[in-house]
Formats: C-alpha cells, sequence, structure tokens
C-alpha cells in the first residue's frame, strides 16, 4: 500500500461560496410514525427515522403522530400532517475546499471523524476511508461489530473491519454515512481519505491544487 501515499500532505483554504447563493429546498409531510416520517423533499419519497438525514440534506429531529421536527442548513421546523403542507429552507452556500500540493506534490488536509479532529491524507487510490486500529479506539469507533475481510498491502494480506462512519467533515464539507476500514495495527499512519468520500463531492484539478465542492 506504498501507492497509497501517492499525492498526499497538503495545505486547505477554505472558499467561501457564491455570495448569496441559496436553492429552495421543498419539503412536506405524507405520513407520521413513532419516531418515523414519510417526507416528499422536491419530489422525492423519503422515509427517515429520527436522527437519519436524507440525501438532501434533511435530517428528521423527531416525529409523532401531530407532527414532524426536521433541520436543514442550520434551521428546524414543525411540520404537520396534511395535504401539500410543505416549508420552503433556504439551502446552505456552497461549500468547497481547495488543496494545495506541497513541492512533493502531496496533499494533507484537516478534517474530522465523528467531530473528532484529524489529518486525512487524500488517495484517490483507495476505495474506501482508511484508519488505523489505534485512531479508530481513541475515536470510540465499535470497529469490530463491522465486517471482517482483507486488504492487499505492500506486504500482503492484512485484516480489516468494514464498517460505516456517521460523520466525516473536510474543511466545511461535512458527508454522513461513509464506508470506511479500519486496518489492524499502525498501519496508514495517517487516516486516507479513500473515494468512499471524494466520490460524493466534485474535484476540479488546476496545477497543483485540487477544488473539492459538495454535490447538492
Amino acid at each position: 500500500m506504498k501507492t497509497a501515499f501517492r499525492a498526499l500532505c497538503l495545505l486547505v483554504a477554505l472558499l467561501p461560496g457564491p455570495a448569496g447563493a441559496t436553492s429552495e429546498t421543498r419539503i412536506e409531510v405524507q405520513a407520521l410514525f413513532k419516531n418515523r416520517a414519510m417526507l416528499l423533499i422536491d419530489g422525492k419519497r423519503r422515509m427517515l427515522r429520527a436522527g437519519e438525514t436524507s440525501p438532501e440534506g434533511v435530517t428528521l429531529i423527531s416525529a409523532s403522530a401531530r407532527g414532524a421536527r426536521v433541520e436543514m442548513a442550520g434551521q428546524q421546523r414543525e411540520l404537520k400532517l396534511g395535504n401539500r403542507i410543505g416549508s420552503s429552507f433556504a439551502g446552505p452556500r456552497e461549500q468547497q475546499v481547495r488543496v494545495v500540493a506541497d513541492a512533493q506534490g502531496m496533499y494533507l488536509a484537516s478534517g474530522s471523524i465523528n467531530g473528532v479532529p484529524v489529518r486525512f491524507l487524500l488517495d484517490t487510490g483507495a476505495t474506501l476511508i482508511s484508519i488505523n486500529q489505534p485512531l479508530a479506539e481513541r475515536l470510540g469507533l465499535d470497529y469490530r461489530r463491522g465486517t471482517a475481510s482483507q486488504s492487499i498491502t505492500a506486504s500482503g494480506m492484512a485484516p480489516i473491519w468494514r464498517l460505516r462512519i456517521a460523520r466525516v467533515k473536510l474543511g466545511d464539507i461535512e458527508l454522513t454515512e461513509v464506508d470506511a476500514a479500519v486496518h489492524q495495527g499502525d498501519f496508514p499512519p495517517m487516516p486516507l481519505l479513500g473515494n468512499s468520500f471524494l466520490s460524493r463531492v466534485e474535484m476540479v484539478r488546476s496545477g497543483s491544487s485540487v477544488l473539492l465542492r459538495r454535490k447538492f
């Protein structure tokens, strides 16, 4: 896995989105249950449990027969069941991070896993976010309840546990439910930010920098 360290070690600049850039998300409550709700979000039907977030970024905070509380872009609303009752939210500004390569063409980025700060190595050659065992334990990840598997490394096959991380953040960009692998032992020395995260953002290369932009 020495190739996992190609194109890594970087400087991160957070770029604000275009001034006034917003989007309107239409949310309607179609059915209510205890701690669950059927929502119509921009014409797409989503069944969410309390605490879950839809692909559109709408989080169901709570639900009962009386109504549903949802959150998007830091705003919360109470929605009632009814005929095409909904609420419009101003979407968040565009989230983007510019990553500049160092003299060796390597990239290092600040971020967090479940709210705990980490330094990532960007690796488009890695299928998943990859974390070593000691770091996973410090992060409080219950990785042994994940799926046991094997990974091919420069030293041969190595045991890993596959799991899903609730929240992964890189600069301004935060994604939920991101697939990851915990490697037995101290490899890799830094968490690798693989394609389970990178494939969910837009990447635009320009010279020695890469602009990552959140897809909405």
